[in-house]
This record gives structure tokens, C-alpha cells and sequence, in this order.
């Protein structure tokens, strides 16, 4: 991965989403003196049956700001998106341009916006709407002719971003060792306890260590054989 960058932005659908995907990354790059900030398109309010969205969304929104905490990312934002029905179109391309305005990053990461994972397992449409929406809104944020009316927010065009970096891709194209940041990463997950609690009747700290060792160890069978996050990297 490049790492002639300073200020990263971390745009995804849900709470969790980077837990997940690349928060060993993030580990690294913010133990090196880099800035990453989150942004979440909604409060993953409809993610847990057993809790009324009411109730949820500010749960999941306390347990994700911990999360980051736990990374070295002490700005998390919400767009306020409803959860299982994010719609791309423009409303999403400029709010996710206005945090990309507001934010000046050179770096913006997202999560896989194809259909499946893995070619076999369906991916859901908020993932589709939110990473397709950042990568164009990656160029939408430069133009300043493009939501002219962000100009009027003091939100002046931002042409900076050099990469989008997509994790969980199918064919990803770069790599970050996992190993500095993967202690840190299985944490991180864990502050979504009640998230955990609710998907699966394993011991949710066996549950995290496992799924992170394995999604490393399988990224890094393409890189080298190390422990590893991948990207599909875009350039601008």
C-alpha cells in the first residue's frame, strides 16, 4: 500500500463494517502518526432482531465510537441513512462528498461494493450502495460544479484524494501486514459485544480471534505468506 499519505477517510454502511474488514490496518496507520476518520452512512439500527431499532441504533452507535477508540480514530460521524435501506443516488454521492470536503483526505477506504463475496455469498445493497457511492463520490467532492450548494456549507472542493481503497475485495491489488495491528483489531471487534452476542453462541472473544487469524491468514496467501489486510487500491 502507499504510504505517502497523512489523512485517511474511512467511509461504510454500518457499525462493525471496518471491525470486520480492515481495523488491523488502521491500527498500523495510526500508531505511524496518520489520521483516520470514520464516517458511517447509518447507526446499524436495524441489525439486531431482538432490539428495537430505537434502542439499537444508539447502542451500536456508543459501541462503535469505543471501537474506534481502540484504533486510534477518535472522530466517528453518522450520516443518519436508514439501516437495510440505503439507496445510492445523489443524496448518498453528496453527503459522502461533503464529509470527503470536510475531511481533505488523500486516502478514502471503503468496503466492497460488488454483489457477492467470494463469488458465492451475496453481499447486501446498503455494502453495494455506500462503496459504489464513495468511489464516485471520491470525484464528485473535486468538482466544484457538482453539489454547487456544498460551496455554501464552507465546504469548498477537495481534488486531494489520490486512492480509494475497497476492503473485502474479491481482487484485491495491495496489502497491509495485519501482524502490529491485529491485537488491537480483535478489541476493537469485541466492543461490538451485543452485535456478537446476537449473531452467534460462541464465546465472542474465541469468535472475534478466530475470524480475524483466519481472514489474515487468508489475505496474506497473496501477499507473501504474511498475515495480512488486502485492498483493491483505485487510483485518481
Amino acid at each position: 500500500m502507499p504510504d505517502d499519505w497523512q489523512r485517511a477517510l474511512a467511509v461504510v454502511a454500518h457499525p462493525d463494517d471496518l471491525e470486520y474488514g480492515c481495523a488491523a490496518a488502521i491500527a498500523a496507520w495510526t500508531d505511524g502518526g496518520r489520521e483516520v476518520v470514520y464516517v458511517l452512512a447509518t447507526r446499524g439500527e436495524a441489525g439486531i432482531d431482538t432490539l428495537d431499532p430505537e434502542k439499537c441504533g444508539p447502542l451500536r452507535e456508543r459501541e462503535q465510537r469505543a471501537s474506534a477508540a481502540v484504533v486510534g480514530v477518535s472522530t466517528v460521524e453518522f450520516l443518519d441513512h436508514r439501516d437495510g435501506v440505503i439507496e445510492y443516488g445523489t443524496a448518498l454521492r453528496r453527503d459522502i462528498a461533503a464529509a470527503i470536503r470536510r475531511h481533505r483526505p488523500e486516502l478514502v477506504i471503503t468496503l466492497n461494493h460488488r454483489d457477492t463475496w467470494g463469488g458465492a455469498i451475496w453481499n447486501t445493497p446498503d455494502h453495494v450502495a455506500v462503496g459504489r457511492a464513495t468511489l464516485d463520490a471520491a470525484a464528485d467532492a473535486g468538482n466544484r460544479w457538482i453539489f454547487p450548494e456544498l460551496a455554501g456549507q464552507d465546504l469548498e472542493p477537495w481534488n486531494g484524494v489520490r486512492w480509494v481503497a475497497v476492503a473485502g475485495s474479491d481482487t484485491p491489488t495491495h496489502a497491509v501486514d495485519a501482524g502490529p495491528g491485529l491485537d488491537r483489531a480483535v478489541r476493537s471487534l469485541l466492543e461490538h459485544r451485543t452485535y456478537i452476542e446476537a449473531l452467534t453462541d460462541e464465546d465472542p472473544e474465541t469468535y472475534a480471534r478466530d475470524f480475524l487469524t483466519s481472514t489474515a491468514a487468508a489475505a496474506g496467501e497473496r501477499f507473501g505468506g504474511k498475515p495480512a489486510v488486502a485492498f483493491e487500491l483505485f487510483g485518481r
